[in-house]
């Protein structure tokens, strides 16, 4: 007679864990890594754990577990759920307790589960289904995404919020502003209602622990969205009740000291938030739309303001001549890029290098995004005349050593700017141009004097911002033909043929990432773009399954030498300008590009996006 079937409880007479070091495919090492993670996440399961850290893939945790526990497993990506069943278990309890209904034979329901021991969310989901169930394994991190993806997650996530910022709310306040209710009694009260300060509140702390750059919230005909930026690219998070939509936009002005009854032209303010023992603003911009007026705030977060350019990742050589350029004692220093490339946050790195009791710095900028302490920050307000040329003449009356302009936008500005770098004073300023040499020309067609821009500018900072490989999911893998093709590269074009030098690659090498060193010690001039080590992130929890977590900048420094002052001088080319500094050792963008491929910190295709041959 066959022996009964012991409990599942029973079964897992060893940890998961074990089972990974002995099957190989975890070091004690890692699992003593994943323990000190899982100690940190009360709750957590250690084969969570692993997959999110990146140590084992999803699909050999399942199969260990499958085998320890003696049942069925289901790979979710090979599958099709039936949509038709999600309304038999309701959101917030597939959400609770990690569970899916696959498929229906009968009166059996066959439903994935993560935890093979939570036996007792069986016996709930055969009260509430009415039907037997038949639990099989799935991945844990699948089943959430699962979950997201068929369930209403805007419902779960706005729940989650919710529920989050309810145990914190009195850890959050609005500073300095004076809420004046006057001319609209109605919708006052109505933004004073807990549900729509309980909502803003959780959209905001939310957005900052993601790291988020900027919120929009956006009206459209049916619906409401939400969308955060997060490392440069938005994606959406939830979509409020469409019923909410007036209260909502009168809440966010009320907090930002805006006319709550305009509703015609855009707005612009600030809200400072005390979210814990932090103090975040907030600068809000309100546009009127078709269907309703469009808000978005960026968050100036000044506990994540990093001023070291190194960790940006600019190049050792270049990082010595932008700061031997910021050193001297007169002349100009221009960082170009698009909006949002991170100039500003360069300048304030620059700035905070030459911040001592002896220098007289000050800034006119629109707007003053950081307070930065020592130094003297000006805001330009175009509508009552202090715009960027009168508050640079305004500068020059107050004994200033060094000078950061906000932006060069017209004649005026420019003129003013290069005559104070000629009469002695070190002036930093930001301009929208594609490259470093570019710049030259479009200072020229503002209509300044090729001798007064060779003579006054020092150097030249153009910047692009790629986003990083998360470090928890990074494998190694080889791209196709058309990646190759994408870069305007052939596989057998060498570093060489990409204007590599010597030291370049010395450094690349020295400063690669752990998973890059092995793959790069070989390497040379002649190794062509087929030699070198690619890499991408596969997704996992932390990364949100992007594969991309964080950014890195890439720089071209052209530093002005005697060559290149004769060249502006002679009205040169932009390619001969360009050419000329190649020559001088200055990297282009995608030159920059391919050595952040090389070290294991970005993707070509990241490089491809932000850069131009």
């Amino acid at each position: 007679m066959a022996a009964p079937v012991a409990p599942l409880a029973a079964r897992a007479t060893e940890r998961l864990g074990d089972l990974l070091v002995k099957e190989g495919l975890l070091t004690r090492e890692h699992l003593a890594k994943a323990l000190q993670e899982q100690a940190a996440n009360p709750g957590q399961r250690i084969g969570l754990t692993v997959v999110k850290m990146g140590l084992v893939p999803e699909t050999e945790v399942v199969r260990m577990l499958a085998r320890q526990y003696r049942m069925p497993a289901v790979d979710l990506s090979r599958f099709e759920v039936d949509t038709r069943l999600l309304k038999l278990i309701p959101a917030d309890l597939a959400s609770k307790h990690t569970v899916l209904p696959l498929k229906r034979d009968g009166r059996q329901l066959t439903v994935a589960i993560a935890d093979p021991t939570a036996m007792s969310v069986i016996d709930d989901l055969k009260f509430i289904t009415r039907y037997d169930i038949v639990p099989v394994l799935a991945g844990e991190y699948s089943m959430r995404a699962a979950i997201e993806k068929h369930y209403e997650a805007n419902e779960i996530h706005m729940q989650t919020l919710l529920q989050d910022i309810a145990a914190d709310d009195d850890d959050v306040e609005v500073l300095d502003n004076q809420e004046d209710t006057t001319d609209a009694s109605l919708l006052a009260a109505q933004v004073d209602e807990a549900p729509v300060v309980k909502l803003i509140n959780a959209i905001l702390v939310d957005a900052v622990h993601k790291g988020a750059s900027d919120i929009h919230f956006e009206c459209f005909e049916h619906e409401l969205r939400v969308r955060y930026r997060v490392d440069g690219a938005l994606q959406e998070v939830m979509k409020p009740p469409l019923k909410m939509r007036a209260a909502l936009i009168s809440r966010f002005k009320i907090m930002a000291s805006l006319n709550i009854a305009e509703r015609r032209v855009p707005q612009d303010g600030r809200i400072k938030l005390k979210v814990g023992k932090k103090v975040i603003d907030f600068r809000v911009s309100v546009l009127p739309t078709l269907f309703g007026e469009k808000v978005v705030l960026r968050i100036l977060d000044k506990g994540n303001l990093t001023l070291d350019l190194e960790k940006f990742g600019i190049e050792p050589r270049a990082e010595r001549e932008f700061m031997e350029a910021i050193s001297n004692p007169y002349g100009m220093v221009l960082v170009t890029g698009p909006t949002g490339s991170g100039k500003t946050t360069t300048l304030y790195s620059a700035l905070s290098k030459i911040n001592n009791g002896d220098t007289n710095i000050m800034t006119a900028e629109d707007p003053v995004e950081y307070n930065l302490f020592g130094i003297n920050q000006v805001q330009v307000r175009t509508d009552i005349g202090m715009t960027f040329a009168a508050a640079l003449k305004a500068f020059l009356r107050q004994d200033p050593n060094v000078i950061m302009v906000g932006e060069i936008r017209d004649l005026e500005t420019g003129g003013i700017a290069i005559k104070a770098a000629l009469t002695g004073h070190m002036v930093m300023s930001t301009l929208h141009t594609n490259s470093a040499p570019e710049t030259i020309t479009r200072l020229m067609d503002m209509g300044l004097e090729p001798f007064n821009v060779a003579s006054a500018i020092n150097l030249i900072l153009a910047q692009r911002l790629v986003r990083r490989i998360c470090s928890k999911c990074k494998v190694k893998y080889e791209p196709d033909a058309a990646e190759f093709a994408g870069a305007k590269v052939k596989p057998t074009t060498t570093l060489r043929d990409l204007k590599f030098t010597e030291e370049a690659l010395d450094n690349a090498k020295a400063r690669a990432t752990p998973e890059a060193i092995p793959f790069l010690v070989d390497l040379s001039l002649e190794s062509t773009v087929m030699d070198l080590p690619y890499f991408k992130g596969y997704g996992c929890d932390a990364c949100g399954g992007t594969g991309l977590k964080g950014r890195q900048g890439l720089y071209e420094v052209m530093f002005m030498t005697q060559t290149l002052k004769k060249l502006v001088m002679q009205n040169a080319d932009v390619q001969v300008l360009r050419s000329a500094a190649i020559d001088e050792g200055m990297l282009s963008l995608r030159m920059d590009g391919w050595l952040k491929v090389l070290k294991g910190v970005t993707t070509l295709d990241q490089v491809i996006r932000e850069t131009s041959n």
